[in-house]
């Protein structure tokens, strides 16, 4: 018998609804950390303590949030187009993109040593350094919206596209690779390096969940629930892929086969976007209602 048990942490957040945790990931010290989009603040969770809240420019909107080769925090600023660094103590630097009004989105730790970030309206990739020295790749379409980005199994960086309707792979040299989705206007958001070498990735518009290969094969899997809006997605400890439905505040999971569950969360209008294992083997989400939702499904 399956049985769920989720728990939320709750979270200050600074005004009204959806100023709460976006991104997560855990960090190297074991703790969870998320940035709060609309508040301009990065957050650090301990289980069973409270919350650590380090303050940005409130309109700088911090997203995504991953660990770093150097041991530290980096994250982007969507708004403040800037990279973010913040080292476990509290500690943050922030080197500003060359490209004017870049909106830097997607961040990941790259095969090289490097941080490897998108720019959503620049319709560039981005490579910084631990030192902060920052490089730009041109991508070959334009109003492409390069969303989320993630080092693949083959060592290439592998991006969403999220109007071009796309899921592209850059090489470090900076050579580019576009894969056109079977589904039109399926809007790719989230993507994660799945636990079976291939890429899985969410289309928030279509209500699917996409698998392609590092060979450019693509699959594509209908939700029970076409409206969910599923945002992020990451590769959990159970060999399962795991899955936010902003839509409906879900978290959801699929098998390497495409076997798909959903879990409802508690409470209403949860808008659940970030989703990441923790450093205790869990899923966590992060919700803009103002919690991280640790998820546990005992079978």
């Amino acid at each position: 018998m399956t049985r769920t048990v989720i728990t939320e942490h709750p979270v200050p957040a600074d005004s009204g609804s959806g100023t709460g945790p976006y991104g997560i990931t855990t960090g190297p010290d074991g703790a969870l950390w998320f940035t709060m989009a609309r508040a301009g603040c990065i957050g650090r969770l301990v289980p069973g303590q409270e919350p650590t809240i380090h303050r940005l420019d409130p309109e700088c909107g911090p997203t995504v949030i991953v660990s770093g080769p150097d041991g530290a925090l980096w994250f982007t600023e969507y708004q403040g187009h800037r990279i973010g660094r913040v080292t476990v103590d509290g500690e943050i630097t922030e080197f500003a993109t060359p490209t004017a009004q870049a909106g830097p989105y997607g961040l990941t730790a790259g095969p090289d040593g490097a941080l490897w970030f998108t720019e959503i309206n620049a319709d560039r990739i981005g490579r910084i350094t631990t030192s902060g020295e920052i490089t730009e790749y041109p991508l070959p379409l334009r109003g492409a919206f390069p969303s989320m980005i993630v080092t693949g199994s083959d060592g290439a960086l592998w991006f969403t596209l999220n109007q071009a309707n796309a899921i592209g792979r850059m090489a470090i040299d900076g050579t580019v690779t576009v894969h056109e989705l079977p589904t039109e206007a399926a809007g790719p958001v989230g993507l994660t390096a799945g636990t079976d070498d291939a890429l899985w990735f969410v289309e928030i518009m279509a209500g699917q969940i996409g698998r392609i290969t590092t060979e450019g094969r693509i699959t594509e899997y209908p939700l029970p629930d076409r409206a969910a809006k599923p945002h992020a997605i990451a590769a959990g400890a159970d060999g399962r892929q795991w899955f936010t439905e902003w839509g409906t505040g879900r978290v959801g999971s699929i098998t390497s086969d495409g076997v798909i569950e959903v879990h409802d969360l508690p409470g209403a209008n949860t808008e659940p976007h970030g989703i990441t294992v923790g450093p205790d083997g869990a899923v966590w989400a992060a919700l803009e209602s103002g919690a991280l939702a640790r998820v546990e499904v005992k079978r």
